[in-house]
């Protein structure tokens, strides 16, 4: 199912009793977002959240906030369209199976050709909802085709309500914004979120750390001398923001998979001030640039980790216009010690991109990244375990998979362990192994924000095998027999307690 705006989004949350209106005045200075920690710890990931009268600076936004909008397995599915998260799994599993690849490239390659068959590449639209109000900074002028009703509008970025989301931040954050950026040799295009914190009302920093294809972006344009354009995006169909959080292999454009999520093409319009083209359903666009070599403190800031990051250097984002819906809504989340909203987008990655992993590695049953381990920290994968090492096999492939480089933790259990029951898992660990002869340590690329490790960037990694033990894998006893009850008296005592 395709949204026609983010609004029409929230509209179906609310059919389905999946959001919360508050209409009381509520400050964005701290409040909005410890309402929304308490709501996204609640069961389930609780309520999404639509405050109607957000306080910037004591004085009413003219602009409602939405949060937590994608906070459990029922909001995720519905933003991307379907019953369950599982539907979309099956889908790329089909598209694998048309022709079987030989290895991960041949593998992404067909992937991308079988979301170009599904009608999902972008098309071209000469106006867009997102441009229904027009206000150009660089100039100091409203563009030439604002209507007198669009003219009124004065918005900078001190307008929007953005949030102050832990005590100790170093400012206001913007946390959901897609960021679009395009290669200026290659042309390809990337869309990514990089957290903004605003310095005032023309100029944020702009977060992309090293890895990141967006830095890889500003270096080609560093090294022309050349100014580079950037445009974000905030709202419009939620397909949108969760194909800007994907980690997709380089090549596979986040366009083209929203598409693919949505079942409908999106429409593109051209910037007012700059050459790039952005979704015609957005709620805001922030138009500007990335000046070579210019770089700002930014931070602290609350992050994923659950713990403050500390102040660096990053480069600046000068906005030369801001365009929007009359009747836009601004989308933002927090993230900070788990279960947090970002928990059930990251689930929702691995559930939908589980048959590309398991293309890689045949024995792989089920992989999950638990809340506690806030995405790359810790990562559990069951497989049918057939030869001796068999587990190190998958971990080491893992450490050498794009971002599954960062994972600080890999544990690897039978095929029979659940990986989504932690407990279980633990359980495995503790009864399976002997620390010396089941674990292994690497050096390797770790998470930017990563606090642990002695120098940023590098870190070491462990894999844990808690499988059974196999003749050729330095055990010589006769592995024990798990408990488990005769099926024939679990069926009369389900019949008992029946009665």
């Amino acid at each position: 199912m395709a949204f026609r705006s983010f609004q029409h989004f929230l509209q179906e949350l609310e059919r389905s009793n999946e959001l919360q209106r508050i209409h009381e005045p509520v400050d964005t200075d701290l409040v909005i977002a410890e309402w929304a920690n308490r709501e996204m710890k609640s069961p389930g990931g609780g309520k999404a959240l639509l405050f109607e009268k957000p306080i910037m600076d004591g004085k009413a936004s003219a602009f409602p906030v939405a949060i937590n909008t994608m906070g459990s397995r029922k909001r995720i599915a519905m933003a991307l369209g379907v019953n369950d998260v599982a539907d979309l799994t099956q889908e790329i599993q089909l598209i694998l199976k048309a022709k079987p690849p030989t290895d991960l490239r041949e593998g992404f390659a067909l992937l991308k050709q079988g979301i170009h068959l599904l009608h999902a590449r972008p098309k071209r639209a000469k106006e867009g909802a997102c441009q229904e109000v027009v206000r150009i900074l660089e100039s100091n002028q409203t563009s030439n085709d604002a209507s007198p009703a669009r003219n009124k509008h004065r918005t900078s970025l001190l307008d929007l309500p953005i949030l102050k989301c832990w005590p100790k931040d170093g400012g206001r954050f913007i946390t959901f914004p897609n960021v679009h950026t395009r290669d200026p040799e290659s042309g390809a295009r990337n869309v990514g979120m990089y957290r903004m914190q605003v310095f005032d009302e023309r100029t944020t920093a702009m977060h992309w750390q090293v890895h990141k294809v967006g830095a890889r972006h500003g270096k080609v344009y560093y090294q022309r001398g050349e100014r580079m354009p950037v445009a974000v995006t905030l709202g419009g169909d939620p397909a949108l923001t969760f194909a800007a959080t994907a980690p997709l292999p380089d090549g596979l454009d986040e366009i083209l998979f929203a598409g693919f999520l949505r079942k409908k093409s999106v429409e593109l319009v051209k910037c007012k001030t700059i050459a790039v083209e952005v979704p015609a359903d957005a709620d805001f666009v922030l138009e500007g640039f990335v000046q070579p070599g210019e770089m700002r403190p930014e931070g602290p800031f609350g992050d994923h980790t659950g713990f403050y990051t500390a102040v660096e250097d990053y480069p600046v984002f000068h906005l030369t216009a801001i365009t929007h819906r009359r009747d836009a809504i601004y989308p933002t989340t927090i993230v900070g010690p788990p279960p947090m909203e970002d928990f059930y987008m990251g689930d929702a990655t691995v559930r939908i991109f589980l048959p590309v992993f398991k293309m890689n590695f045949p024995e792989m049953v089920d992989m999950t990244l638990p809340p506690e381990g806030v995405f790359h920290n810790l990562v559990f994968v069951s497989i049918r375990k057939q030869y001796p090492y068999q587990a190190f096999k998958v971990m080491h492939g893992l450490w050498g998979m794009g971002q599954m480089m960062f994972s600080k933790y890999i544990v690897v259990v039978d095929e029979d362990c659940d990986v989504h029951n932690t407990s279980e898992v633990l359980f495995r660990l503790c009864a399976n192994t002997d620390p010396e002869r089941d674990s292994t340590i690497i050096r390797n690329p770790s998470d930017s924000l990563d606090h642990a490790p002695s120098k940023q960037n590098i870190g070491s990694h462990m894999g844990i095998d808690a499988t059974r033990k196999l003749p050729g894998e330095n055990y010589h006893r006769l592995w024990p027999e798990l408990l488990k009850m005769d099926e024939r008296v679990q069926t009369i005592v389900d019949s008992l307690r029946k009665n």
